[in-house]
């Protein structure tokens, strides 16, 4: 869902040059669409994309400037295929970028509300409260690229 918002969101930025891209941490639903309740929520609220799952891997730090995570199982699964300080620093939870939680230390106990809920299997409310809590993420990590 994240990657439709940002997605459709950068299509006319080219400074910086936006590539959208999304890969699990975990080998679970390799080559598959995204999830059906997923796809109708972004799609009804006006987002296109085109998703088929894979595996993040270390690779991914040496084609990308920032990697984006939503829960501290990702994070903690990105940083150990992290190489060296540089790659580290590239990791992200993507709610960091969100407005109202951007104050928030990582060492705090706070810590757990820069995860993303995964919505899997449940209401389409779930997943209605996700994209508007990704969308307002997506807006606060634009707004931190256009002031660089």
């Amino acid at each position: 869902m994240a990657a439709a918002v940002l997605s459709n969101r950068t299509t006319d930025w080219d400074n910086p040059e936006i590539v959208v891209d999304s890969a699990g941490t975990g080998a679970w639903h390799i080559g598959q669409s995204a999830h059906p309740t997923s796809e109708k929520v972004w799609k009804n609220a006006g987002y296109t994309y085109s998703h088929s799952a894979r595996q993040f891997q270390s690779s991914d730090f040496y084609e990308s400037d920032l990697i984006l995570v939503m829960d501290s199982s990702n994070f903690n699964d990105a940083i150990k295929l992290a190489a060296d300080d540089e790659s580290r620093e590239k990791v992200f939870y993507l709610r960091s970028f969100d407005p109202s939680l951007a104050s928030i230390d990582p060492t705090s106990e706070q810590f757990h509300k820069l995860e993303v809920p995964d919505p899997y299997n449940q209401s389409i409310q779930a997943y209605e409260e996700v994209l508007f809590m990704v969308e307002r993420c997506v807006d606060g990590l634009l707004q931190e690229l256009k002031r660089q």
